[in-house]
């Protein structure tokens, strides 16, 4: 039986102060101006965000992928809108390269501590699974927020990812494609052709509903939660209802004795490690709420 009252002592122990402000925040507890003040000391200059923020990326400078987790507070203030938001689209938007794409990574000088793919991506290489991925997020954002909805950036990711997710004819990579699913998700009642496309690229979800993820540890899978985490959306429809229900019953049977949840990756040094597990709890109270368990 999943103990959320155990959480709060959890975090306050083991997670970061942002994830304890989000969990604040997403139990009514909190406000959109403590978590926003929390996230703002990642913020650079330029706009966007680094130092940890993604705790596999211990670089200070700005990355796409710590954009992904500064949208993560964006997306959960709202009604609550941000000037940041824009100002993070505005950052996307000068590293977006002449197709539209974003990179995966952009050079870091201070790579102690950061996996060794971000280290090693090409700066001028577009990536589906990162646009798709920010763009998705900035789609559900903009339901609420006007000044992301109508910005230049996400009108040039999503035109690149619909292009990309065309020419996909299986899968692939098992993250890529659970972004790119996202994405269309997120746009399949506002961008043209986007449902068929979700329901062209749901012919390829194995029967088990998950995927292993090539180059991660043995057991490291995109499972059905990861794919379609939130109830009544058209990703959540090509899902058998008994594998979601199944999938509920062990995510909340994996809550520690301690009352969080650990992560099924490997991390790549020991700060980013123990932060996932305040990030991983969050997003299981996230779902398990949304899905009436708990």
């Amino acid at each position: 039986m999943t103990d959320f009252d155990k959480i709060p002592a959890f975090l306050a122990t083991h997670g970061r102060l942002l994830d304890r402000r989000r969990f604040e925040l997403l139990t009514g507890t909190g406000t959109a101006e403590a978590a926003l003040a929390v996230l703002a000391g990642y913020r650079n200059a330029d706009g966007g965000y680094g130092s940890g923020l993604e705790p596999d990326l211990r670089s200070a400078t700005s990355q796409p992928v710590s954009a992904l987790h500064a949208f993560e507070v964006f997306e959960e203030i709202a009604p609550v809108t941000a000037p940041e938001t824009a100002l993070l689209c505005d950052w996307l938007g000068s590293i977006t390269l002449p197709d539209g794409g974003l990179p995966f990574g952009l050079p870091i000088p201070d790579p102690v501590g950061c996996a060794p793919f971000f280290v090693s991506a090409d700066p001028g290489e577009s990536s589906l699974h990162m646009t798709s991925m920010l763009a998705a997020i900035a789609h559900r954002i903009a339901r609420h927020d006007e000044a992301v909805a109508g910005h230049d950036w996400l009108a040039r990711a999503t035109d690149h990812s619909m292009r990309r997710i065309a020419e996909l004819d299986g899968p692939g990579h098992a993250l890529e494609f659970r972004y790119a699913l996202q994405f269309l998700d997120a746009v399949h009642d506002v961008v043209p052709g986007a449902d068929a496309e979700l329901r062209r690229l749901g012919g390829f979800i194995p029967s088990t509903g998950s995927l292993p993820v090539e180059g991660g540890l043995a057991d490291e899978a995109m499972r059905p939660l990861d794919f379609a985490p939130d109830p009544g959306r058209p990703l959540r429809d090509l899902f058998p209802a008994d594998r979601i229900e199944a999938e509920l019953d062990q995510l909340a049977a994996e809550q520690t004795a301690e009352g969080g949840w650990t992560v099924d990756w490997g991390s790549f040094s020991p700060a980013g490690s123990f932060e996932w597990h305040g990030w991983a709890t969050v997003r299981a109270f996230k779902i398990l709420r949304a899905n009436n368990r708990g």
